[in-house]
């Protein structure tokens, strides 16, 4: 005799032996009961929990002729009567199962809906049973809906599917619907006990676990992998063999893992990591896993006591390790492993992504700060007092005008950073002010200089208010005449480039950089014409516009940049073609690199500039602008002037 797979030999074959379903179950049994029958059924659900073992249940159930063979409509089909073993074996003459994915045309279900006309001729009712009812077309749903809706007594429709979203409203609206929930990882592992002690073959529970969680809430796949882990374990199912033949982790390596991640040590991350690569485990299976310990974990920590699982070994360390790790590293870390599962297949290789994804949490993961930093203000205590003599031998040295105004930085001693207010800028009172005044100025405590609940940054047009009076200097600077000041250093923050030079520049500063030739009046020229002719552009005007014509005659011309990115043959040989277009004979132009005195771009920053200074004198001269200026003590904004 060959040899029956579990799946097919622990089928249930009455409601009493369905596990995991007790709603369904309920539902159906007391219909049964009351005789209060439906025409038609749906049952939904994903692969393996039951959906067509129930629709023989209740085909059974509605056709069984009992023991003496006198038995009626029961919800505990006999299972030894002609009708109830035909069902069971499949040849059951008024029971018909269609499969919708391989028969999902219009044609099979008119071919099935011909029998509806016909009585039962073995049994009490007939039922016809659609599985994966989803793949039907919609031609072939509309064909059955009246049918459907009206059928004759004695038909009745079990539809099964996986996609209840993919079935017309039409149809649902015309069936009782059931939703055959995923199984728990405890109820298979029960159920698998059971199925072994029948079996009479010995097994680890831990090994039972691991096969209840493989499955994934469907007891088909459940009893599939354990007729997998019989064979590949020669009757023993062990631990080792079936996390081997499953491809999982071992708990010790995701708790290590964890463990790390709590510690912040990435070397032993990196390290596990490689661990499992040489034994061949699956980075998903890892990330898998480690999801389910910080699920546990994040309950462990939110509601002491719920997760506790007395049977797990690892619920011990798991408890350790919730006492160790925040709640919020906990939930960061769960995401990563979920969201990193998607990352696994666009990495080249599965374990650097997995390295990633596990050292992604040490990288947000915060650095242990100290009392003074996480401290949001600092006690004007924290700084050594010093003496009087000390404090005035800190100076403050400027080489220039530009240097004395630096803004400065106080810093205590000891390489100890001052609370953020003390970093202020020390703006200049007056034109008057002496060297000595701007270090009496930086040496005012920041607290006296700065007030953030009332004092705003005036605007770029509006003069600074005067806050180095001596006055305000002297009480500033002493509050209390009783309290030692702080030794403090001042630092001059490192100062800016110069400005370019703007188009308001004064002419004789532009004026100065220009030495105007006649070769330089002849290439002005020529350039404004191919300019205004759109004859170069990009590139090509940029060339013109930044070389100096330094000579030429008949067939050469010596051009000169300072740039040697704009020395480009191709935009050369342009400019060649722009030039005979134009009119000036087949010249060849030859390029040096060196400095340019004389060029149209310099002319035209001249130019612009002289109408600048013309804008702007006409602006400040203009009788309606002075009389706001007097009236409304109205500003003229630095840079608004623009030319048109």
């Amino acid at each position: 005799m060959s040899y029956l797979v579990l799946a097919r030999k622990y089928r249930p074959r009455n409601f009493t032996e369905m596990v995991g379903q007790e709603h369904v179950v309920q539902a159906l049994t007391n219909a049964l009961v009351q005789q209060r029958l439906h025409h038609a059924y749906l049952f939904t659900g994903t692969r393996g929990v039951g959906k067509t073992t129930v629709s023989r249940i209740l085909a059974k159930s509605l056709n069984c002729q009992g023991v003496d063979g006198q038995g009626g409509i029961t919800a505990e089909p006999c299972g030894v009567c002609q009708a109830c073993r035909d069902i069971d074996s499949g040849r059951f003459v008024d029971y018909t199962e269609l499969d919708a994915a391989s028969n999902r045309g219009v044609d099979e279900v008119q071919s099935l809906l011909e029998q509806a006309v016909y009585k039962p001729v073995q049994g009490r009712f007939k039922v016809f049973m659609i599985d994966e009812v989803h793949m039907l077309t919609n031609t072939a749903f509309n064909a059955m809906l009246k049918t459907l809706e009206e059928p004759p007594e004695y038909l009745k429709f079990v539809l099964a599917t996986t996609d209840p979203q993919k079935v017309p409203v039409t149809v649902l609206s015309r069936c009782l619907q059931f939703n055959l929930r995923p199984m728990a990882p405890e109820t298979v592992f029960e159920h698998l006990t059971q199925v072994l002690a029948a079996e009479k073959l010995s097994a680890e529970p831990l090994a039972l676990r691991l096969l209840a969680r493989a499955a994934r809430g469907s007891m088909r796949d459940a009893l599939s992998l354990t007729d997998q882990a019989i064979a590949f374990g020669n009757g023993q199912l062990q631990e080792a063999g079936v996390r081997q033949m499953l491809g999982s982790v071992d708990r010790s390596h995701v708790l290590q893992l964890i463990r790390a991640l709590a510690e912040g040590d990435g070397a032993t991350v990196v390290n596990q990591v490689n661990a499992l690569r040489l034994q061949g485990v699956s980075a998903a299976a890892t990330l898998e896993d480690m999801a389910m310990l910080l699920q546990r974990m994040a309950v462990m920590q939110m509601v002491p006591g719920m997760a506790q699982d007395g049977e797990d070994p690892d619920t011990q360390g798991l408890a350790d390790l919730a006492s160790v790790m925040p709640a919020e590293e906990t939930q960061l870390l769960y995401s990563l492993c979920l969201h990193g599962r998607n990352e696994l297949g666009l990495a080249p290789d599965e374990y650097a992504a997995l390295t990633m994804v596990l050292l992604r949490l040490l990288a947000f993961k915060p650095a242990p700060a100290t009392a003074e930093k996480k401290s949001p203000r600092t006690r004007p205590e924290s700084l050594t007092p010093v003496s009087a003599p000390a404090q005035a031998s800190v100076s403050v040295k400027a080489a220039s005008p530009e240097a004395a105004l630096a803004p400065q930085i106080l810093v205590a001693r000891d390489g100890e950073m001052p609370p953020l207010a003390a970093v202020v800028p020390v703006m200049p009172a007056a034109s008057h002010s002496s060297p000595s005044d701007l270090t009496a100025q930086a040496l005012i405590p920041a607290h006296a200089l700065v007030q953030p609940e009332t004092r705003h940054e005036p605007a770029p047009w509006e003069e600074w208010p005067d806050t180095t009076d001596d006055a305000d200097v002297q009480d500033s600077a002493s509050p209390h005449t009783d309290a030692p000041a702080p030794e403090v250093r001042a630092l001059p923050v490192r100062e800016a480039a110069a400005p370019s030079a703007r188009l308001d520049t004064p002419r004789s500063e532009v004026l100065t950089t220009v030495q105007a030739t006649p070769e330089g009046d002849m290439w002005l020229a020529v350039v404004q014409g191919l300019m205004d002719q759109e004859a170069i552009t990009a590139l090509v005007r940029e060339l013109a516009l930044q070389s100096q014509l330094l000579a030429r005659d008949a067939d050469q011309w010596q051009l000169r940049v300072e740039r040697e990115t704009l020395n480009h043959p191709a935009s050369r040989e342009r400019l060649q073609s722009a030039l005979l277009a134009a009119g000036h004979g087949d010249v060849k132009l030859h390029i040096e690199i060196g400095p340019v005195t004389d060029s149209p771009a310099k002319r035209l920053a001249i130019k612009a500039a002289e109408k600048m200074l013309a804008a702007q004198e006409l602006i400040q001269t203009d009788p309606r602008v002075q009389a706001m200026v007097r009236d409304f003590g109205a500003k003229i904004v630095p840079g608004s002037i623009q030319l048109i």
